[in-house]
């Protein structure tokens, strides 16, 4: 497929919708859970358990999506009863932050940024980075979306064009070889590394995935953890539907409102294709992604070290 984007008016990036006129939605300050040191049910220290104190990613105002792959508390439990490290991998939208939650990007340590999003994203909404980390474009995106994204009648179609954008994960050639450079550079850098796009919803959330399955979390925590973006970025779908609704109607607002946020049977399209196609998350990352073994293997010993 060809991964040009040529529609301005109204493009769906595999993370993010962007409506010419609706500008970039601002984050609402005042929603609690954009404050720093809010858990969200169900995911917090407690349910984990700690032998001590446990700080806690902070929760970043003008990044709203900004988490740790790792989850939160001792980290997420895995299958052979441990738990993935947390402060290794982080998962964000658009890195533009304000200058207080630049200055908690600072204190990360970070060494690396891997931004997924197009030439024509970044050129939208570049980065603001702190000092220190390399950053590496990887640009993942399947297709001319565009054009599909105008063509969509109904709520129904939004949906299963994200069912299917979710299957180009594992079906489009070209997507995957992002993937493989994102993954192989996770393994092979050191220290503290984000990855993202635009929303961190979509091509962020199936890397994510994939880690968590290297990992042996289960499944239904695997679950979890992609439908949190619905949570952390309650405020900003808010205002992007509301903008979408004030200028071209509340009827094509909700033809668009499954492309906002995120949905189970969204990462269930694309792990139902995996599994048709390669059988394992680890065949897959062999044979689809072409890891080496080797590579695997290290990125399983970062997020169980």
């Amino acid at each position: 497929m060809s991964r040009r984007v040529t529609s301005t008016a109204a493009v769906l990036i595999t993370g993010s919708v962007l409506f010419a006129g609706f500008g970039t939605p601002a984050l609402a300050s005042a929603d609690p859970l954009s404050l720093p040191g809010i858990s969200l049910p169900g995911f917090g220290s407690s349910d984990f358990g700690s032998a001590g104190p446990v700080v806690e990613t902070p929760r970043l105002a003008s990044v709203d999506n900004f988490r740790d792959v790792g989850g939160t508390g001792r980290g997420y439990a895995t299958t052979r009863g441990g738990h993935v490290t947390r402060g290794v991998f982080y998962r964000s939208n658009a890195l533009v932050p304000n200058d207080q939650d630049l200055a908690v990007l600072t204190g990360l340590g970070l060494t690396a940024v891997y931004d997924v999003r197009t030439v024509e994203e970044v050129a939208a909404k570049p980065d603001r980075l702190p000092a220190g980390p390399r950053y590496l474009g990887i640009p993942i995106l399947s297709g001319d979306l565009g054009a599909a994204v105008a063509q969509l009648k109904s709520p129904a179609d939004a949906v299963a064009f994200m069912q299917q954008m979710n299957r180009s994960f594992v079906d489009d050639a070209a997507t995957r070889a992002g993937f493989a450079q994102l993954l192989t550079s996770l393994a092979d850098t050191e220290g503290p590394q984000i990855f993202h796009c635009t929303a961190g919803k979509d091509r962020t959330g199936w890397a994510s995935a994939l880690l968590l399955s290297i990992a042996g979390v289960p499944q239904d925590t695997i679950f979890d953890d992609y439908l949190l973006t619905n949570d952390y970025t309650a405020a900003s779908m808010k205002i992007t539907y509301d903008q979408i609704a004030a200028s071209r109607g509340e009827a094509v607002a909700q033809i668009y409102q499954p492309l906002l946020g995120v949905d189970r049977s969204y990462l269930e399209a694309g792990l139902g294709r995996l599994t048709e196609q390669y059988g394992t998350v680890d065949r897959y990352l062999t044979d689809g992604l072409g890891l080496s073994a080797a590579t695997v293997d290290r990125l399983r010993g970062k997020l169980l070290s």
